[in-house]
């Protein structure tokens, strides 16, 4: 088995690195189906290194990546795990050193275990433990932890949450609803396929879906109305990659940009 490795800040490169993981989870082939009947767009190895920008100046890259296939708890997970540093620039107003891992039951596609660690200016070792047959997801930072909290059938943590929009169809006008907890609280994610679009990304041209994240709790209070705070554009082909998530916080627009893919 692999052994696993909040006073608030309201910094703007606090924010950006929050927007970014909480809208907004042995190498082989993949053969669990997706929603659609077709394959799973992901599997081990792939490694998606991305450029983060806060409005136009550069702050940083974050690294989304697939590892080996874990067992936890007795169930066989897919492990993901994302990387996010700033850089010299925005370290000078708050570093951030930061791993998060996730692992997602491989059939069910609800998360089983997710960590996050910060080594930066604040620092964090937070474990959440996703109890199935309670339905419920317990909270720890430096072991202390927190009251459980109810979770939803298929429940993902945040990380998950940008593999698991990939499983299903994007279609122009379709909704996917998505239940999320970071241990701390569960709400409903409903991403809104808004639109098909061209963009160009680090010097690339992508056919790709914009989609728009929207945040629900189950009191059914929606954090956002009429616009998404986070749009995320999906390529248009049988991966699905995120090649550019952008999000408006305040006044100020962060945006991370794929440079890299490899599988």
């Amino acid at each position: 088995m692999t052994t696993l490795h909040d006073k608030k800040i309201l910094t703007m490169p606090k924010r950006f690195l929050l927007f970014f993981v909480s809208s907004l989870i042995c190498a082989m082939p993949i053969s669990v189906k997706a929603v659609s009947g077709t394959s799973i767009p992901f599997a081990p190895g792939e490694k998606l290194s991305y450029k983060a920008y806060w409005g136009v100046i550069p702050a940083g890259h974050a690294v989304l990546e697939i590892l080996p296939m874990a067992h936890i708890y007795g169930v066989m997970t897919y492990h993901f795990a994302m990387t996010t540093e700033t850089n010299s620039i925005v370290d000078l107003l708050y570093k951030i050193r930061e791993r998060q891992d996730s692992y997602t039951d491989i059939d069910t596609r609800r998360t089983i275990y997710y960590t996050k660690r910060n080594r930066g200016n604040h620092s964090r070792d937070v474990n959440v433990h996703f109890d199935w047959q309670k339905m419920t997801a317990t909270y720890a930072n430096f072991g202390e932890a927190l009251e459980p909290v109810a979770i939803l059938p298929g429940t993902c943590d945040p990380l998950a949450l940008f593999y698991l929009i990939r499983i299903h169809d994007l279609e122009e006008g379709s909704v996917l609803e998505l239940p999320v907890s970071d241990g701390k609280k569960c709400m409903v994610v409903k991403a809104t396929v808004v639109s098909r679009e061209t963009i160009v990304v680090a010097g690339v041209s992508y056919d790709t879906f914009r989609v728009a994240p929207e945040m629900e709790f189950p009191d059914g209070v929606v954090t956002k109305h009429n616009t998404s705070q986070m749009e995320i554009w999906f390529t248009a082909d049988d991966r699905k990659l995120p090649v550019k998530i952008s999000s408006n916080v305040g006044v100020s627009t962060f945006v991370f940009e794929l440079t890299s893919s490899s599988r």
